[in-house]
């Protein structure tokens, strides 16, 4: 199928995105890899009467440290992140996720900032930002907000942005210190959404207790979710005391959204769910425990 007929705007800084966003209403729409749309425009489950594409925004693109936080912008494509030598030191769990998302012919096109704003439940980077309690930029007509990632994630393939909104970019904190991440999913094929997922950071005090443990769940509910009981249990626990297995139960124990599709039950997901902290969890404690 093609996709219905639009309107095409190529805006040259994100001012002009966003005046374009007001101006046109509802009726617009965002692309910037487009790996996500482009297919939902062709099988025509949504229709826009406007497109405006962000590729020719340099201000949306990069990866700079800026103070105790690494920044990158909403256009910066996955496979430069992939690449960057300062988020894999800096930002480990992000550069750790990039090659699970799809293939390197998506990676090259997709974009940060498509994925939080497509927010889907199955897919890597929306965890990883709740997980890293990410800071999502935003900016429209009325100025520049920051939303936490906590607050970012509202629904299916919904989020916080006002219709007038353009997501810019996004901080993650940089990691310092006795800190540990891994993430591990399950997916039918490499390069398919994940059946379940889980993304895992860690930190360690002196005595070797945990200081902040975070977990982001992907493919076990509308959104991706942080497993708020699981951490609960774990700030001051010795390391060496926690039983992976039984976080991963806690962390699926008490989710009553969790999908149930073709690719698995609610209940099979939910196993899936718990294996999958389970592997990430002792990952991260050891990384965390050797410093």
């Amino acid at each position: 199928m093609k996709p219905a007929p639009f309107e095409y705007h190529a805006p040259d800084s994100a001012k002009e995105a966003v005046d374009l966003l007001a101006e046109l209403g509802d009726g617009a729409k965002v692309i910037a890899g487009g790996q996500s749309l482009v297919p939902v425009l062709a099988m025509r489950l949504a229709v826009f009467d406007h497109l405006i594409d962000i590729r020719r925004i340099e201000a949306l693109r990069g990866i700079e440290e800026r103070g105790d936080s690494v920044w990158v912008g909403a256009g910066t494509t996955e496979a430069e992140i992939g690449r960057s030598e300062l988020v894999a030191r800096r930002v480990p769990l992000l550069s750790r996720a990039t090659p699970l998302i799809g293939h390197f012919q998506i990676r090259s096109r997709g974009t940060l900032g498509g994925s939080l704003a497509h927010a889907d439940a199955s897919a890597e980077y929306p965890a990883v930002a709740l997980a890293l309690d990410a800071t999502i930029e935003a900016l429209s007509p009325r100025g520049q907000r920051t939303i936490p990632a906590a607050e970012f994630f509202t629904g299916i393939w919904t989020t916080a942005l006002e219709p007038d909104e353009l997501l810019t970019g996004v901080s993650f904190p940089s990691a310092t210190g006795k800190q540990g991440f891994a993430i591990e999913e399950f997916a039918r094929r490499s390069g398919d959404f994940a059946v379940a997922g889980a993304a895992v950071a860690v930190g360690l005090d002196l005595d070797g207790r945990i200081s902040r443990s975070a977990i982001g769940l992907f493919g076990l509910g509308p959104t991706a979710l942080r497993a708020a009981a699981a951490e609960a249990a774990t700030p001051g626990a010795a390391a060496s005391d926690i039983d992976a297995a039984e976080i991963g139960r806690a962390a699926v124990a008490d989710l009553d959204s969790v999908p149930s599709d073709l690719h698995g039950t609610d209940d099979y997901r939910k196993k899936v769910g718990a294996a999958m902290v389970a592997r990430a969890w002792e990952k991260a404690i050891m990384e965390a425990a050797n410093g």
